[in-house]
């Protein structure tokens, strides 16, 4: 038996050695942010796996966040200079030449359109006789004038749209409202000018870069 006074401890070991108290898990500071190691064993207490958040991977090819994809990663969606599916570039608006022109052909359009419609009046017999000299050839002046009219207001309709043809369109009827204004001079002086202004504004420098460059 042990001397008086000297009581065993709960803990005393084999052989009457002191017996030592176990030893309490590792604590760590929560302040400091330190995690207890996970289950696994993976590093600072990460699951295996690549797994990061709920929904997402860590792992190669790019996932990374719940639900979505790592911006950073190759291949990935939002890689500069890539451009969503079906992208179309904002269309450039159109010089102050095409706007213009567009605008005097579709007034010249409209003129046309009223006289027309008014030669299949019963005034059309004296519109008649006065361009054609014949008061019979009603019908066929008032034909004339509505293709005229159609041969000004649809080039000024689709030039905007950038059609290459209406272009070449309005630069031909410029060009025949042109020689029929000089033959008719002067009283074709407006018409005249309103026609050369037309077939230069469709060949200047801006009008040609708008519709070869798309």
């Amino acid at each position: 038996m042990p001397p008086a006074g000297e009581r065993p401890g709960p803990y005393q070991g084999v052989f009457g050695s002191t017996g030592q108290a176990p030893q309490s898990s590792p604590q760590y500071d929560a302040g400091a942010g330190a995690e207890r190691p996970g289950p696994y064993g993976g590093a600072f207490g990460q699951p295996p796996g690549g797994f990061n958040a709920p929904g997402g991977f860590n792992a190669p090819g790019g996932f990374n966040a719940p639900g979505g994809v790592n911006q950073g990663q190759p291949g990935g969606p939002n890689q500069p200079g890539w451009a969503p599916y079906g992208y179309q570039p904002a269309p450039v608006a159109p010089p102050k030449q095409v706007t213009i022109a567009s605008v005097i052909s579709f007034a010249l359009g409209g003129l046309c359109l009223l006289l027309g419609l008014f030669a299949l009046t019963s005034a059309g017999e004296q519109i008649a006789e006065t361009l054609t000299g014949d008061a019979g050839a009603r019908g066929l002046v008032a034909a004339v004038i509505l293709i005229c009219a159609a041969a000004y207001i649809l080039p000024a309709i689709f030039v905007r749209k950038r059609r290459p043809w209406a272009r070449v369109m309005l630069i031909v009827v410029a060009a025949f409202g042109i020689m029929g204004g000089v033959t008719a001079l002067p009283g074709s002086l407006l018409g005249l000018a309103l026609h050369v202004a037309l077939l230069v504004m469709m060949l200047q420098q801006p009008t040609k870069l708008w519709f070869t460059h798309r």
